[in-house]
Protein backbone atom coordinates (compact mmCIF):
# COMPACT_ATOMS: atom_id res chain seq x y z
CA UNK A 1 0.00 0.00 0.00
CA UNK A 2 1.19 3.09 -0.94
CA UNK A 3 0.94 6.10 1.51
CA UNK A 4 -0.65 8.78 -0.60
CA UNK A 5 -3.53 6.13 -1.40
CA UNK A 6 -4.51 7.11 2.69
CA UNK A 7 -6.86 4.13 4.60
CA UNK A 8 -8.98 5.59 6.98
CA UNK A 9 -6.27 5.05 10.09
CA UNK A 10 -4.19 7.41 8.03
CA UNK A 11 -6.50 9.56 7.32
CA UNK A 12 -7.34 9.48 11.20
CA UNK A 13 -3.28 10.30 11.94
CA UNK A 14 -2.80 12.89 9.92
CA UNK A 15 -5.48 14.61 11.51
CA UNK A 16 -4.39 13.71 14.97
CA UNK A 17 -0.98 15.31 13.90
CA UNK A 18 -2.59 18.20 12.75
CA UNK A 19 -3.92 19.01 16.00
CA UNK A 20 -0.76 18.17 17.54
CA UNK A 21 0.70 21.09 15.26
CA UNK A 22 -1.92 23.74 15.83
CA UNK A 23 -0.97 23.23 19.55
CA UNK A 24 2.43 24.09 19.44
CA UNK A 25 1.94 26.48 16.89
CA UNK A 26 -0.94 28.50 19.86
CA UNK A 27 2.35 28.24 22.24
CA UNK A 28 5.16 29.32 20.28
CA UNK A 29 4.44 33.18 20.24
CA UNK A 30 5.82 32.72 23.56
CA UNK A 31 8.96 34.58 24.61
CA UNK A 32 12.11 33.23 22.60
CA UNK A 33 14.64 31.82 24.58
CA UNK A 34 14.18 30.93 28.09
CA UNK A 35 10.27 30.65 27.72
CA UNK A 36 11.33 27.94 25.01
CA UNK A 37 13.42 25.86 27.20
CA UNK A 38 11.56 25.73 29.78
CA UNK A 39 8.54 24.63 27.65
CA UNK A 40 10.63 21.93 26.65
CA UNK A 41 11.81 21.26 30.24
CA UNK A 42 8.02 20.93 31.93
CA UNK A 43 7.39 18.39 29.21
CA UNK A 44 10.19 16.26 29.49
CA UNK A 45 9.20 15.98 33.02
CA UNK A 46 5.85 15.34 32.66
CA UNK A 47 4.11 12.28 32.91
CA UNK A 48 2.40 11.32 29.74
CA UNK A 49 -1.32 11.94 29.41
CA UNK A 50 -2.79 8.30 28.83
CA UNK A 51 -4.87 7.73 26.74
CA UNK A 52 -8.88 8.15 25.61
CA UNK A 53 -10.89 5.31 26.26
CA UNK A 54 -13.65 6.92 24.83
CA UNK A 55 -12.50 7.93 21.60
CA UNK A 56 -13.25 5.59 18.36
CA UNK A 57 -10.57 3.95 16.35
CA UNK A 58 -11.46 3.34 12.72
CA UNK A 59 -11.35 -0.64 12.61
CA UNK A 60 -8.21 -2.18 10.92
CA UNK A 61 -10.77 -5.39 9.35
CA UNK A 62 -7.76 -7.96 8.92
CA UNK A 63 -6.66 -7.35 12.36
CA UNK A 64 -10.14 -7.87 13.50
CA UNK A 65 -10.60 -10.86 11.26
CA UNK A 66 -7.81 -12.45 12.71
CA UNK A 67 -8.88 -12.29 16.42
CA UNK A 68 -12.58 -13.21 15.50
CA UNK A 69 -11.45 -16.44 13.55
CA UNK A 70 -9.36 -17.34 16.53
CA UNK A 71 -12.07 -16.87 18.95
CA UNK A 72 -14.33 -18.60 16.91
CA UNK A 73 -12.07 -21.13 17.18
CA UNK A 74 -11.79 -21.47 20.57
CA UNK A 75 -8.03 -20.90 20.55
CA UNK A 76 -8.59 -18.40 22.85
CA UNK A 77 -11.77 -16.58 25.08
CA UNK A 78 -10.98 -12.75 24.22
CA UNK A 79 -8.68 -10.62 23.94
CA UNK A 80 -7.58 -6.76 23.56
CA UNK A 81 -5.39 -5.18 20.70
CA UNK A 82 -3.89 -2.03 20.95
CA UNK A 83 -1.58 0.06 18.18
CA UNK A 84 0.05 2.77 18.87
CA UNK A 85 1.38 4.73 15.38
CA UNK A 86 3.99 7.90 15.16
CA UNK A 87 2.67 8.65 18.68
CA UNK A 88 -0.94 8.12 18.57
CA UNK A 89 -3.29 5.60 19.60
CA UNK A 90 -4.51 4.59 16.44
CA UNK A 91 -6.41 1.39 16.75
CA UNK A 92 -8.14 0.16 20.07
CA UNK A 93 -10.56 -2.67 20.74
CA UNK A 94 -11.47 -5.36 22.67
CA UNK A 95 -12.95 -8.86 21.68
CA UNK A 96 -15.15 -12.16 23.02
CA UNK A 97 -14.77 -12.22 26.34
CA UNK A 98 -13.19 -12.99 29.52
CA UNK A 99 -14.62 -15.17 31.36
CA UNK A 100 -16.88 -18.60 29.87
CA UNK A 101 -20.59 -19.12 30.93
CA UNK A 102 -21.33 -20.76 34.62
CA UNK A 103 -17.56 -19.59 35.54
CA UNK A 104 -17.76 -17.80 39.45
CA UNK A 105 -18.07 -14.07 39.25
CA UNK A 106 -16.21 -11.74 42.05
CA UNK A 107 -18.64 -12.69 44.83
CA UNK A 108 -17.85 -16.76 43.82
CA UNK A 109 -21.50 -17.45 42.60
CA UNK A 110 -21.26 -18.96 39.19
CA UNK A 111 -22.48 -16.09 36.72
CA UNK A 112 -22.82 -14.97 32.94
CA UNK A 113 -19.89 -14.92 30.26
CA UNK A 114 -18.19 -11.39 30.56
CA UNK A 115 -17.55 -9.96 27.65
CA UNK A 116 -13.91 -8.47 27.12
CA UNK A 117 -13.58 -4.68 27.58
CA UNK A 118 -10.30 -2.22 26.61
CA UNK A 119 -10.19 -1.80 30.17
CA UNK A 120 -9.77 -5.80 31.37
CA UNK A 121 -6.60 -6.16 33.78
CA UNK A 122 -4.38 -9.17 32.58
CA UNK A 123 -2.13 -11.51 34.24
CA UNK A 124 0.67 -10.54 31.34
CA UNK A 125 3.41 -13.20 32.89
CA UNK A 126 6.50 -12.67 31.06
CA UNK A 127 6.03 -9.26 29.70
CA UNK A 128 7.07 -8.60 33.62
CA UNK A 129 10.71 -9.37 32.54
CA UNK A 130 10.51 -6.32 30.22
CA UNK A 131 8.00 -4.10 32.09
CA UNK A 132 9.38 -4.85 35.34
CA UNK A 133 12.44 -6.17 35.99
CA UNK A 134 15.02 -5.73 32.92
CA UNK A 135 14.04 -1.88 33.23
CA UNK A 136 15.04 -1.64 37.25
CA UNK A 137 17.93 -3.70 36.64
CA UNK A 138 18.91 -1.50 33.98
CA UNK A 139 18.12 1.72 36.10
CA UNK A 140 20.79 0.47 39.09
CA UNK A 141 23.22 0.13 36.14
CA UNK A 142 22.84 4.04 35.44
CA UNK A 143 23.59 4.90 38.80
CA UNK A 144 26.47 2.58 38.88
CA UNK A 145 24.75 0.48 41.51
CA UNK A 146 25.04 -2.66 39.19
CA UNK A 147 27.50 -3.26 35.87
CA UNK A 148 26.42 -5.28 33.58
CA UNK A 149 29.31 -7.38 33.15
CA UNK A 150 29.88 -8.30 36.69
CA UNK A 151 29.61 -11.91 38.22
CA UNK A 152 26.46 -12.81 39.65
CA UNK A 153 28.07 -13.50 42.81
CA UNK A 154 29.16 -10.32 43.21
CA UNK A 155 25.34 -9.13 43.92
CA UNK A 156 23.89 -12.91 45.30
CA UNK A 157 27.30 -14.70 47.26
CA UNK A 158 25.26 -17.42 47.86
CA UNK A 159 24.76 -18.20 43.49
CA UNK A 160 28.24 -19.80 43.82
CA UNK A 161 29.01 -20.88 47.28
CA UNK A 162 31.29 -23.54 46.25
CA UNK A 163 33.30 -21.28 44.34
CA UNK A 164 32.71 -23.22 41.08
CA UNK A 165 34.94 -21.65 38.45
CA UNK A 166 32.31 -21.97 35.57
CA UNK A 167 29.45 -20.30 37.84
CA UNK A 168 31.64 -17.56 38.83
CA UNK A 169 31.67 -16.70 35.09
CA UNK A 170 28.01 -15.98 35.21
CA UNK A 171 27.17 -12.29 34.61
CA UNK A 172 24.11 -9.89 35.05
CA UNK A 173 24.57 -9.57 31.26
CA UNK A 174 23.89 -13.26 30.57
CA UNK A 175 21.07 -13.42 32.31
CA UNK A 176 19.59 -9.96 31.19
CA UNK A 177 20.09 -12.31 27.51
CA UNK A 178 19.43 -15.55 28.61
CA UNK A 179 22.43 -17.02 28.04
CA UNK A 180 23.89 -18.15 31.52
CA UNK A 181 23.19 -21.66 31.00
CA UNK A 182 20.47 -21.99 33.63
CA UNK A 183 18.02 -24.58 32.84
CA UNK A 184 14.38 -22.84 32.27
CA UNK A 185 12.46 -23.05 36.34
CA UNK A 186 13.24 -24.33 39.43
CA UNK A 187 12.05 -28.21 40.63
CA UNK A 188 8.25 -27.91 41.08
CA UNK A 189 8.21 -31.95 41.67
CA UNK A 190 7.20 -31.87 45.32
CA UNK A 191 4.73 -29.40 47.03
CA UNK A 192 6.75 -26.41 48.62
CA UNK A 193 5.07 -23.17 48.37
CA UNK A 194 1.49 -24.77 48.23
CA UNK A 195 0.33 -24.63 51.43
CA UNK A 196 2.26 -21.18 52.63
CA UNK A 197 4.12 -18.95 50.03
CA UNK A 198 7.68 -19.26 50.42
CA UNK A 199 10.04 -16.94 48.11
CA UNK A 200 13.14 -17.83 50.07
CA UNK A 201 12.65 -21.41 48.93
CA UNK A 202 12.40 -20.11 45.51
CA UNK A 203 15.03 -18.27 45.49
CA UNK A 204 17.45 -20.84 47.00
CA UNK A 205 16.32 -23.43 44.33
CA UNK A 206 16.97 -20.68 41.92
CA UNK A 207 20.77 -19.82 43.25
CA UNK A 208 21.66 -24.03 43.90
CA UNK A 209 20.08 -25.36 40.37
CA UNK A 210 23.00 -26.28 37.92
CA UNK A 211 24.03 -25.63 34.85
CA UNK A 212 23.25 -26.92 31.90
CA UNK A 213 25.93 -25.03 29.51
CA UNK A 214 28.37 -23.14 29.98
CA UNK A 215 28.59 -19.53 30.26
CA UNK A 216 27.65 -17.21 27.21
CA UNK A 217 28.13 -20.57 25.09
CA UNK A 218 24.07 -20.54 24.06
CA UNK A 219 20.95 -18.39 24.26
CA UNK A 220 18.36 -20.80 26.22
CA UNK A 221 15.53 -19.27 27.93
CA UNK A 222 14.72 -19.26 31.45
CA UNK A 223 13.20 -17.84 33.97
CA UNK A 224 15.60 -18.60 36.71
CA UNK A 225 17.46 -16.02 35.11
CA UNK A 226 15.13 -13.40 35.99
CA UNK A 227 13.70 -14.92 39.34
CA UNK A 228 17.38 -14.30 40.27
CA UNK A 229 17.74 -11.04 38.70
CA UNK A 230 14.84 -9.98 40.68
CA UNK A 231 16.46 -11.08 44.15
CA UNK A 232 19.65 -8.74 42.38
CA UNK A 233 17.30 -5.94 42.85
CA UNK A 234 16.19 -6.59 46.06
CA UNK A 235 19.65 -7.06 47.02
CA UNK A 236 20.80 -4.03 45.41
CA UNK A 237 18.06 -1.26 46.47
CA UNK A 238 16.59 -3.22 50.30
CA UNK A 239 12.86 -3.24 48.95
CA UNK A 240 10.71 -5.93 47.29
CA UNK A 241 11.11 -5.99 43.66
CA UNK A 242 6.97 -4.83 43.29
CA UNK A 243 7.34 -1.67 45.99
CA UNK A 244 10.58 -0.68 44.02
CA UNK A 245 9.10 -1.27 40.67
CA UNK A 246 5.69 0.36 41.27
CA UNK A 247 7.27 3.41 42.40
CA UNK A 248 10.46 3.78 39.97
CA UNK A 249 8.97 2.37 37.23
CA UNK A 250 5.25 2.10 36.73
CA UNK A 251 4.56 5.85 38.50
CA UNK A 252 6.88 7.79 36.40
CA UNK A 253 4.61 6.80 33.51
CA UNK A 254 1.25 6.97 35.09
CA UNK A 255 0.83 3.23 34.73
CA UNK A 256 -2.06 3.15 37.43
CA UNK A 257 -3.12 -0.30 36.57
CA UNK A 258 0.14 -2.04 36.49
CA UNK A 259 1.31 -3.72 39.47
CA UNK A 260 2.11 -7.04 41.15
CA UNK A 261 -0.18 -8.55 43.63
CA UNK A 262 -4.00 -6.84 42.14
CA UNK A 263 -5.43 -8.52 45.15
CA UNK A 264 -3.38 -8.23 47.73
CA UNK A 265 -3.72 -5.20 50.80
CA UNK A 266 -6.60 -2.15 50.16
CA UNK A 267 -7.41 -3.84 46.58
CA UNK A 268 -8.02 -7.67 48.17
CA UNK A 269 -11.83 -6.60 48.37
CA UNK A 270 -12.68 -4.71 45.47
CA UNK A 271 -14.97 -6.36 43.71
CA UNK A 272 -14.75 -3.39 40.54
CA UNK A 273 -11.24 -4.23 40.28
CA UNK A 274 -11.15 -8.05 40.58
CA UNK A 275 -14.45 -8.16 37.85
CA UNK A 276 -11.85 -6.61 35.64
CA UNK A 277 -9.10 -8.73 36.06
CA UNK A 278 -9.23 -11.82 33.19
CA UNK A 279 -9.13 -15.13 34.48
CA UNK A 280 -6.37 -18.07 33.68
CA UNK A 281 -6.52 -21.86 34.27
CA UNK A 282 -7.53 -23.71 37.52
CA UNK A 283 -4.66 -24.45 39.96
CA UNK A 284 -3.71 -27.91 39.17
CA UNK A 285 -0.37 -28.07 41.06
CA UNK A 286 -0.07 -31.61 42.45
CA UNK A 287 -2.52 -32.87 40.51
CA UNK A 288 -1.15 -36.70 41.60
CA UNK A 289 -1.52 -35.45 45.36
CA UNK A 290 -4.24 -32.45 45.50
CA UNK A 291 -4.36 -32.59 50.04
CA UNK A 292 -1.11 -30.82 49.84
CA UNK A 293 -2.38 -27.84 47.85
CA UNK A 294 -5.13 -26.00 49.26
CA UNK A 295 -6.14 -24.30 46.59
CA UNK A 296 -6.65 -26.98 43.72
CA UNK A 297 -8.87 -26.97 41.42
CA UNK A 298 -9.74 -22.87 42.41
CA UNK A 299 -9.80 -20.56 39.08
CA UNK A 300 -7.14 -17.93 39.38
CA UNK A 301 -8.30 -14.84 38.84
CA UNK A 302 -6.18 -12.19 40.36
CA UNK A 303 -3.45 -14.54 41.44
CA UNK A 304 -0.67 -15.11 39.27
CA UNK A 305 -0.71 -17.77 36.62
CA UNK A 306 2.97 -18.94 36.61
CA UNK A 307 3.23 -21.74 39.40
CA UNK A 308 7.10 -20.82 40.48
CA UNK A 309 6.02 -17.22 41.16
CA UNK A 310 2.44 -18.30 42.88
CA UNK A 311 4.45 -20.66 44.97
CA UNK A 312 6.99 -17.56 46.12
CA UNK A 313 3.66 -15.80 46.83
CA UNK A 314 3.07 -13.53 43.77
CA UNK A 315 6.37 -11.27 43.72
CA UNK A 316 9.54 -12.70 41.47
CA UNK A 317 11.38 -11.17 38.63
CA UNK A 318 10.00 -13.48 35.84
CA UNK A 319 6.07 -13.19 36.57
CA UNK A 320 3.30 -11.37 38.32
CA UNK A 321 2.67 -8.63 37.16
CA UNK A 322 -1.13 -7.55 35.92
CA UNK A 323 -1.34 -4.71 33.58
CA UNK A 324 -4.00 -3.17 30.71
CA UNK A 325 -3.52 -2.63 26.93
CA UNK A 326 -3.74 0.99 27.81
CA UNK A 327 -1.01 0.90 30.42
CA UNK A 328 1.53 -1.07 28.41
CA UNK A 329 0.49 1.33 25.23
CA UNK A 330 1.90 4.15 27.71
CA UNK A 331 5.06 2.14 28.55
CA UNK A 332 5.87 1.28 24.43
CA UNK A 333 4.97 5.05 23.83
CA UNK A 334 7.56 6.11 26.25
CA UNK A 335 10.27 3.63 25.40
CA UNK A 336 9.96 4.93 21.77
CA UNK A 337 9.71 8.52 22.42
CA UNK A 338 13.04 8.18 24.62
CA UNK A 339 14.70 6.63 22.08
CA UNK A 340 13.78 9.17 19.06
CA UNK A 341 14.92 11.81 21.80
CA UNK A 342 11.96 13.25 22.52
CA UNK A 343 10.42 14.47 25.28
CA UNK A 344 9.26 11.12 27.67
CA UNK A 345 8.76 10.33 30.81
CA UNK A 346 10.49 6.82 30.54
CA UNK A 347 12.63 5.95 33.57
CA UNK A 348 15.96 5.20 31.45
CA UNK A 349 17.93 7.49 29.21
CA UNK A 350 17.87 7.03 25.93
CA UNK A 351 21.51 5.43 25.80
CA UNK A 352 20.90 2.84 28.26
CA UNK A 353 17.26 2.41 25.77
CA UNK A 354 19.78 1.76 23.18
CA UNK A 355 22.05 -0.40 24.33
CA UNK A 356 18.71 -2.33 25.72
CA UNK A 357 17.30 -2.84 22.52
CA UNK A 358 20.40 -3.70 20.52
CA UNK A 359 21.89 -7.02 20.00
CA UNK A 360 23.43 -7.57 23.74
CA UNK A 361 24.36 -11.22 24.02
CA UNK A 362 27.92 -12.19 24.51
CA UNK A 363 29.69 -12.16 21.71
CA UNK A 364 27.38 -9.36 19.56
CA UNK A 365 28.49 -8.10 17.14
CA UNK A 366 27.71 -4.52 15.11
CA UNK A 367 26.83 -6.47 11.74
CA UNK A 368 24.43 -9.20 13.17
CA UNK A 369 21.38 -7.12 12.85
CA UNK A 370 21.54 -5.70 9.67
CA UNK A 371 22.86 -9.34 8.15
CA UNK A 372 20.00 -11.36 9.97
CA UNK A 373 17.37 -8.39 8.79
CA UNK A 374 18.91 -8.66 5.49
CA UNK A 375 18.22 -12.93 5.53
CA UNK A 376 14.85 -12.24 6.80
CA UNK A 377 13.86 -9.83 3.77
CA UNK A 378 15.41 -11.86 1.28
CA UNK A 379 13.59 -15.10 2.96
CA UNK A 380 10.09 -13.71 2.05
CA UNK A 381 11.10 -13.96 -1.50
CA UNK A 382 12.00 -17.43 -1.53
CA UNK A 383 9.64 -19.22 0.85
CA UNK A 384 6.93 -21.37 -1.01
CA UNK A 385 3.47 -20.73 -2.43
CA UNK A 386 2.15 -22.74 0.70
CA UNK A 387 4.08 -19.83 3.13
CA UNK A 388 1.98 -18.18 5.44
CA UNK A 389 2.51 -14.94 4.27
CA UNK A 390 1.28 -12.81 7.45
CA UNK A 391 4.41 -15.14 9.05
CA UNK A 392 8.47 -14.69 8.08
CA UNK A 393 9.77 -17.65 6.43
CA UNK A 394 12.08 -18.56 9.92
CA UNK A 395 12.95 -17.31 13.37
CA UNK A 396 15.81 -16.41 13.66
CA UNK A 397 16.59 -14.88 10.12
CA UNK A 398 20.04 -16.74 9.91
CA UNK A 399 20.04 -20.15 11.22
CA UNK A 400 21.99 -20.35 14.87
CA UNK A 401 21.75 -16.67 15.02
CA UNK A 402 20.13 -15.77 17.74
CA UNK A 403 20.05 -12.15 18.98
CA UNK A 404 18.72 -10.75 22.03
CA UNK A 405 18.67 -7.53 23.86
CA UNK A 406 19.12 -6.82 27.69
CA UNK A 407 15.40 -8.41 28.57
CA UNK A 408 14.76 -7.49 25.19
CA UNK A 409 13.67 -10.50 22.33
CA UNK A 410 15.32 -9.47 18.75
CA UNK A 411 15.65 -12.30 16.65
CA UNK A 412 15.06 -16.12 17.82
CA UNK A 413 13.08 -18.74 17.75
CA UNK A 414 10.65 -17.01 20.06
CA UNK A 415 10.13 -13.51 17.46
CA UNK A 416 7.36 -14.93 15.79
CA UNK A 417 5.35 -11.43 16.70
CA UNK A 418 7.21 -9.55 14.83
CA UNK A 419 5.54 -11.01 11.60
CA UNK A 420 6.19 -10.32 8.23
CA UNK A 421 6.53 -6.61 7.88
CA UNK A 422 8.29 -5.57 10.73
CA UNK A 423 12.07 -5.55 10.47
CA UNK A 424 14.83 -7.52 12.72
CA UNK A 425 15.84 -4.81 14.70
CA UNK A 426 12.82 -3.88 16.21
CA UNK A 427 11.91 -6.02 19.60
CA UNK A 428 9.11 -7.42 22.01
CA UNK A 429 8.24 -10.28 24.23
CA UNK A 430 5.56 -12.48 24.85
CA UNK A 431 3.63 -14.14 28.16
CA UNK A 432 2.85 -17.84 28.47
CA UNK A 433 -0.70 -16.35 29.47
CA UNK A 434 -1.34 -15.01 26.27
CA UNK A 435 0.40 -11.87 25.99
CA UNK A 436 2.45 -9.87 23.16
CA UNK A 437 4.19 -6.61 23.13
CA UNK A 438 6.01 -5.50 20.00
CA UNK A 439 7.99 -2.28 19.43
CA UNK A 440 9.27 -0.77 15.64
CA UNK A 441 11.46 2.32 16.31
CA UNK A 442 11.77 2.58 12.66
CA UNK A 443 8.14 3.08 11.69
CA UNK A 444 7.23 4.55 15.16
CA UNK A 445 4.73 1.49 16.11
CA UNK A 446 4.03 -0.76 18.61
CA UNK A 447 1.60 -3.69 18.78
CA UNK A 448 -0.16 -4.48 22.08
CA UNK A 449 -1.98 -8.49 22.33
CA UNK A 450 -3.32 -9.20 25.14
CA UNK A 451 -5.42 -12.33 26.34
CA UNK A 452 -6.17 -15.15 28.49
CA UNK A 453 -5.41 -17.82 25.82
CA UNK A 454 -4.47 -20.38 28.76
CA UNK A 455 -8.06 -19.74 29.91
CA UNK A 456 -8.96 -22.61 26.83
CA UNK A 457 -7.78 -25.41 27.87
CA UNK A 458 -5.44 -26.83 24.81
CA UNK A 459 -4.78 -23.60 23.58
CA UNK A 460 -2.12 -23.05 21.48
CA UNK A 461 0.62 -20.21 22.21
CA UNK A 462 -0.56 -16.92 20.87
CA UNK A 463 2.99 -15.96 19.84
CA UNK A 464 1.46 -17.28 15.72
CA UNK A 465 -1.64 -15.06 16.27
CA UNK A 466 0.44 -11.73 17.86
CA UNK A 467 2.72 -12.09 14.68
CA UNK A 468 -0.02 -12.44 12.21
CA UNK A 469 -1.56 -9.53 14.05
CA UNK A 470 1.25 -7.53 13.28
CA UNK A 471 1.53 -8.46 9.84
CA UNK A 472 -1.97 -6.97 9.11
CA UNK A 473 -1.50 -3.45 11.42
CA UNK A 474 1.64 -2.98 9.22
CA UNK A 475 0.48 -3.43 6.18
CA UNK A 476 -3.00 -0.92 7.41
CA UNK A 477 -0.11 1.48 8.51
CA UNK A 478 1.27 1.77 5.04
CA UNK A 479 5.05 0.17 6.95
CA UNK A 480 4.93 -3.25 4.16
CA UNK A 481 7.91 -2.08 2.09
CA UNK A 482 10.21 -5.09 2.67
CA UNK A 483 8.55 -8.08 0.47
CA UNK A 484 5.25 -9.56 -1.43
CA UNK A 485 2.36 -9.24 -0.15
CA UNK A 486 0.17 -12.38 0.11
CA UNK A 487 -2.07 -12.41 -2.81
Amino acid sequence: MLLGSATPVIRWIRVAAALGTAAITLAAPSPPGVEVRAAVVRTEQTAPSRPHTDRPTPDLPGVSALVDAAIAAHRLPGAVVLVGHVGHVVFRRAYGARTLPGEPAPDGTPGPAEPMTEDTVFDVASLTKVLATATAVMQLCERGAVRLDDPVQAYLPAFNRSRDPQRAQVTVRMMLTHSSGEPADVDLDDPWGLARADKAEGIRRALSMPLTTAPGAAFRYSDINFLLLGALIETVTGQPENVYVERHVFEPLRMTDSRFLPTAGPTARNARLLGRIAPTRRDEESARNPATNPHFGQLLRGVVDDPTARRMGGVAGHAGVFSTAADIGLFAQGLLDRLAGRPSAFPLSQATLRAMTGAAQPGNSPRQIADADRADHESRYSAGPSADRLIAARYPAVRGQNLRGLGWDIDTGYSVPRGAVFPVGSFGHTGFTGTSLWIDPRSDTYVVVLSNAVHTPGSPPISRLAGQVATAVGRALGVDNAGPRRP
